[in-house]
């Protein structure tokens, strides 16, 4: 490792995020951990994102900010800081979530004591938009049992995916083809994640999430703290809009006729069949994906009734279109 070279590349992708983005970047700088570089990549924010930034990166060498010329979508640009990064470690950040002066730290010394473990993270809560307390993050996964497929058991799991803000080993997540453009990717990724190796959870309260109407989660998740609980308050009924959440994931998708329960089922069989496990691993993963999807069938029934509605609606119009070409319109 060169001396230019920094311990630990910090993600953080944006689009529009001036209001809570100052104490996002203040909150990293301010971790007692001081080597690592900080990327941002600002998604073609119209707001005083920009500004904002570049401000900071002339006050902290640390700091690199990058703008895209379009929105690429958030899959992307959540790619990009990675792809962009050069750390043994690598973290993503949220441009409206807070740490604890030690998150980084911590996390490192976890991962430099242990090189089973490939991911570390903390425990979490929720803030509001004044970053007042609102409650505790309680769902728990066993992600550091020795067994892949036991890891990949507990992370299909109904959770929030906040392990994906912890900070993991840059090697094992070039491992994997990192985030997608469908909804629940953060998820997928976890799922891949936990098949090369061992998660851990610090057991103290690090990381703050903070819940307010204008992020992802609350727009195509809108209980999603009714999720917070060991034993959340859970129905079908519940479940992210997808639809949405693929779009918001890749913008390039929107209006095209989507299949997103099907993709994450795909996904699903994906991550088991690329992943280096041996043929009795394999095969719990499978039973595994039985059990804990049995009761969701009809989700990819919707897929393909709205698909159906979608493509029906195109049909109608199309000789309407063709009509009005004939008398110029």
């Amino acid at each position: 490792m060169t001396n230019n070279q920094p311990r630990l590349s910090i993600g953080l992708p944006v689009y529009n995020g001036e209001k809570f983005l100052k104490q996002a970047i203040d909150s990293l700088l301010a971790q007692t951990l001081e080597d690592f570089e900080l990327i941002i990549s600002d998604n073609a924010s119209t707001d005083k994102t920009e500004e904002i930034c570049r401000a900071y990166a002339v006050k902290d060498k640390r700091i690199r900010y990058y703008r895209n010329e379009k929105n690429i979508g958030c899959a992307c640009n959540f790619n990009r800081v990675f792809e962009l990064s050069s750390g043994e470690y690598f973290k993503w950040a949220a441009h409206d979530d807070l740490h604890a002066p030690d998150f980084l730290m911590k996390c490192i010394e976890v991962l430099d004591q242990d090189p089973t473990l490939i991911l570390c993270h903390s425990k979490t809560y929720f803030i509001d938009e004044h970053g007042k307390f609102l409650q505790n993050y309680d769902i728990q996964l066993q992600t550091d049992l020795p067994k892949p497929h036991k890891r990949f058991h507990e992370l299909l799991t109904k959770h929030l995916c906040y392990q994906i803000y912890g900070v993991m080993r840059a090697s094992a997540l070039r491992m994997t083809p990192l985030m997608g453009s469908y909804g629940h990717a953060d998820g997928i990724l976890l799922l891949r994640l936990g098949l090369i190796g061992r998660f851990y959870e610090i057991p103290e309260h690090l990381f703050f999430v903070r819940s307010h109407p204008k992020q992802s989660t609350s727009m195509f998740f809108p209980n999603y703290l009714l999720f917070a609980d060991n034993n959340p308050q859970y129905s079908l009924s519940m479940l992210p809009d997808y639809y949405s959440y693929t779009v918001w994931f890749d913008s390039s998708k929107k209006g095209k006729i989507l299949l997103p329960h099907w993709r994450i089922f795909w996904e699903y069989l994906l991550s088991i069949w690329y992943s280096p496990l041996n043929d009795y691993e394999r095969v719990c993963c499978y039973i595994s994906l039985r059990k804990q999807l049995k009761g969701t069938e009809y989700l990819l029934i919707k897929d393909l009734l709205i698909a159906a509605q979608m493509l029906s609606k195109r049909l109608q119009r199309k000789p309407i279109q063709e009509q009005a070409s004939v008398f110029g319109n």
